[in-house]
């Protein structure tokens, strides 16, 4: 069977993740500027090729001075190291539409593994004659993993923020 190629559709899709700030609430931010790749093999997406880069800069969580702090040598280093990087190394059917998705990613100079509960949300054609493939994936990572160490001890105890970054990423893409 011949490979199939997909590309994203950044406007509907979303690479979100949410800290606990003060150890009692989340703050929610994405990036706004992505671009990722599926090369299939089959129709059920099994061991695809998936390739991801986010621009760190687009780094959004609602608050500007909040937002150059991230892409400070603080945290993510934007000047040194503008992209996080994600390539898989596999996709594997679990159970109906539950899938694991593992690769390395990159971000700040460190490449790990992790791996990502996915949700294959199947495919449909849009009103305009277009194939499209919809994926939701959620996972945690650790930021100290990567190099991401900044913190600031609180009076009352415990850290201003959490070392344990949520992941929640709505990805659709169109066959090319």
């Amino acid at each position: 069977m011949a490979a199939t190629k997909w590309a994203i559709d950044p406007t509907h899709s979303e690479i979100g993740f949410k800290v606990k700030h003060m150890m009692f609430t989340n703050v929610s931010g994405k990036f706004l500027t992505f671009d990722a790749t599926i090369e299939t093999e089959n129709e059920s997406f099994e061991n695809a090729k998936i390739n991801f880069t986010g621009a760190v800069a687009s780094v959004n969580t609602g608050n500007a001075d909040r937002d150059k702090h991230l892409q400070s040598a603080d945290f993510f280093d934007a000047e040194q190291f503008p992209e996080i990087t994600f390539q898989a190394t596999s996709f594997t059917q679990k159970s109906g539409s539950d899938y694991e998705l593992v690769g390395d990613l990159s971000i700040h100079g460190v490449t790990k593994s992790v791996s990502l509960a996915t949700d294959f949300g199947g495919t449909m054609q849009d009103p305009w004659g277009n194939t499209k493939v919809a994926f939701a994936l959620e996972g945690k990572i650790s930021r100290k993993d990567w190099g991401l160490t900044w913190n600031s001890a609180l009076e009352t105890g415990g850290v201003l923020v959490s070392d344990e970054v949520r992941l929640a990423i709505e990805l659709q893409f169109v066959k090319q």
